[in-house]
């Protein structure tokens, strides 16, 4: 009875959800839930985001500022610390964080605490999805196994799945809603109740036969994106010793309409899942004695892409007689992909410290990331890119193509130019050079 009882609920959109997380993911999530008609409280321990949002004002650029106010003046979406606010709840997504300690092993203390959270509060009937991105047997072994010892029966008196998250940050073809979900249940019923909740705001869902499916499948899709791109960027080191241009190459290779898929080399990977998704699983896969060797060789070459990019920096302005130490280097762009504001696990940090240590005066400009905090906390501002910082520059680095950018005026105005990217590939010059 208590199935159909939640079910009827989440149908007729009488279910008190819940999003634990209100971050790139979170908070999108929560936000899609409210617009249908959901009563949806978001909780999060950052008490700057919460009062951010009670204000009216969001700061994750991919979910509208307009729907954030209307939704909370109309009281369907409730911002809150308090976690206290699961007793009365009938789901509760998880959506927080899962980075990699320095020993790149996977760091659980975010997806422990909401546990303990829920454990606080824990009652009969609760749907719980944890959504964020972890290796396989997460759910079974970190929320099953947690909320037994408390006399909880996933699929008997509770019901438990994983969805992972498949957010792209800066997207504007695919989003939340048009993005088809994945979901796999410790059971059937689990299943079905967490595809009723998502199907009221999500196009298209499809059901995995369990959690652990349901969370490699995450790990597959970054995993084949982070050897593609391992593998075109060691083309890019092989096309720069033979004097060929990449950039032709894959150009020429992407007419092919099938058989092939367009890749394409940078000064590194960002963002929180491809850098980290394929170390969870390489993690995981070594307790069975398996060792991922693609991942592996993947993650060295795309973890090496830093610096090869201060290598060939040093090499172009040593051309110019030149040399990094006392030069004056303005990076263009912080952000680890165009148009967005996300700096995790952005190569762009690495590569600003790597040049740094190397005596370089480096400042950098983004129209999207305002600041970021350097290895010794201090905060080091965008600066504003005109014309008279151009032409006191060394060399300008440009590491994100962002849209906004004005390639040819940079171009005229610019000493050096370093591209990563391509972005100047229909400016000519001879002061361009290219990864």
């Amino acid at each position: 009875m208590a199935y159909e009882h939640l079910l009827e609920k989440i149908k007729n959109k009488s279910v008190v959800a819940s999003v634990i997380g209100l971050g790139y993911v979170g908070l999108p999530l929560a936000v899609e839930m409210a617009k249908q008609g959901l009563k949806v409280f978001g909780i999060d321990i950052d008490e700057t985001k919460v009062r951010s949002l009670e204000e009216r004002y969001s700061y994750v650029s991919d979910v509208n500022q307009e729907d954030v106010a209307k939704l909370i003046a109309n009281g369907k979406f409730i911002p809150t610390t308090d976690f206290s606010i699961l007793k009365q709840v009938d789901t509760v997504s998880i959506c927080v964080p899962t980075p990699l300690r320095k020993t790149k092993e996977p760091d659980m203390s975010y997806i422990n605490s909401a546990v303990s959270q829920i454990k606080k509060y824990m009652h009969n009937d609760l749907l719980i999805i944890l959504e964020s991105t972890t290796y396989p047997g997460t759910t079974e072994e970190v929320i099953e196994k947690e909320l037994n010892k408390e006399g909880y029966a996933a699929g008997e008196n509770y019901w438990l799945c994983f969805s992972p998250e498949r957010i792209d940050p800066g997207n504007h073809q695919y989003n939340t809603k048009n993005t088809p979900k994945v979901i796999g249940g410790t059971t059937e019923q689990c299943s079905m109740l967490a595809k009723a909740l998502y199907e009221i705001f999500i196009e298209e869902i499809i059901i995995v036969s369990s959690t652990k499916a349901a969370e490699l499948v995450k790990l597959l899709e970054n995993t084949f994106r982070a050897v593609n791109i391992a593998l075109v960027n060691e083309m890019a080191l092989m096309c720069n010793r033979m004097g060929i241009d990449i950039w032709e190459v894959i150009d020429s290779a992407g007419t092919k309409p099938f058989g092939f898929m367009t890749f394409s080399p940078g000064p590194g990977i960002g963002g929180h899942c491809i850098p980290l998704d394929p170390v969870y699983l390489s993690w995981k896969a070594k307790m069975y004695a398996f060792y991922n060797r693609f991942i592996e060789l993947a993650s060295d070459i795309n973890g090496n892409m830093p610096y090869y990019v201060v290598t060939k920096l040093a090499d172009v302005l040593n051309h110019h007689g030149k040399c990094i130490n006392g030069s004056k280097i303005i990076i263009l762009g912080m952000a680890y992909k165009k148009n967005i504001d996300d700096i995790r696990e952005s190569p762009g940090l690495e590569i600003y410290e790597l040049l740094r240590k190397k005596g370089a005066k480096v400042e950098f400009n983004d129209p999207f990331v305002k600041s970021f905090k350097n290895q010794e906390g201090e905060c080091i501002d965008s600066i504003e890119l005109t014309q008279q910082e151009l032409n006191k520059a060394d060399c300008v680095l440009l590491l994100t193509n962002h849209t906004l950018y004005e390639y040819k005026w940079i171009s005229e105005n610019s000493q050096i130019i370093f591209d990563t990217r391509n972005a100047f590939r229909d400016v000519q010059g001879e002061n361009i050079y290219k990864l």
